[in-house]
């Protein structure tokens, strides 16, 4: 015989199931511009342009995506923002 904690049971794992379904869903989209933007921006750095990757410019890419990984290795390389230790290649030439 089934009571009623057992039928409450199933529903809340039910409502539990569905809600990370609902989750991961949401946040998948995010997760994938994140790892291409960090790999878009490590490219950026192997090739010279100094592009820190921190906390800040993660998020800038897992919201923009390959637009924002580009906002930030422009903003770096013409050194308004998240300008890592190394030079960029333009201003380097000028030494």
């Amino acid at each position: 015989m089934v009571t009623t904690i057992e039928i409450g049971l199933l529903v809340a794992v039910l409502a539990l199931l569905f809600g990370a379904y609902t989750v991961i869903k949401t946040v998948k989209p995010f997760i994938v511009n994140a790892v291409v933007g960090v790999i878009v921006l490590a490219v950026a750095s192997g090739l010279g342009v100094g592009v820190e990757i921190t906390p800040v410019t993660v998020l800038v890419c897992a919201v923009g995506g390959i637009p924002g990984a580009l906002l930030v290795i422009l903003l770096a390389y013409t050194g308004i923002a998240f300008a890592g230790m190394a030079l960029p290649v333009g201003v380097a030439a000028l030494f």
